[in-house]
């Protein structure tokens, strides 16, 4: 797997990759995430062609410092269980050192099994269980 970190003018490989998101890319969403300088898109490619993506968002506070939060992960169904998220994972991990931040984080379903292993395999461990309230505008 060839994983490349997508940036300001990568549109086209956001769109070409959008099988893997839980819905269509929005145009306007992509170009303001790819705009961000804390915001990150890692896609990994097989063959040439997108089989799984992470992506992340820094998120700093003044008495934490900058954490990477891991926002998704997904891959193709074809891409499974081949060690392919686990390389996402520690590519976004490498990034985050290398941005300064002190640690990452992820939050996942209970009964998301598929992810909380491949967390658990890239060296993440449980560290709570919360509940995730939102607000829907």
């Amino acid at each position: 797997m060839e994983i490349r970190a997508l940036g300001p003018g990568d549109d086209e490989a956001v769109v070409a990759a959008q099988h893997l998101f839980d819905g269509p890319a929005k145009s306007q969403a992509t170009a303001r995430f790819l705009a961000e300088p804390g915001s990150h898109l890692l896609v990994g490619y097989v063959d040439g062609e997108p089989a799984g993506f992470v992506s992340g968002v820094e998120v700093t506070h003044p008495d934490k410092g900058t954490e990477m939060f891991l926002y998704e992960l997904a891959v193709d169904d074809a891409h499974r269980r081949r060690g392919y998220g686990r390389a996402l994972i520690g590519a976004l991990e490498a990034l985050a050192r290398e941005r300064g931040c002190v640690g990452m984080f992820v939050f996942v379903d209970e009964d998301n099994e598929a992810g909380r292993a491949a967390y658990a395999r890239a060296g993440g461990a449980d560290a709570s269980r919360p509940w995730m309230v939102d607000w829907t505008f």
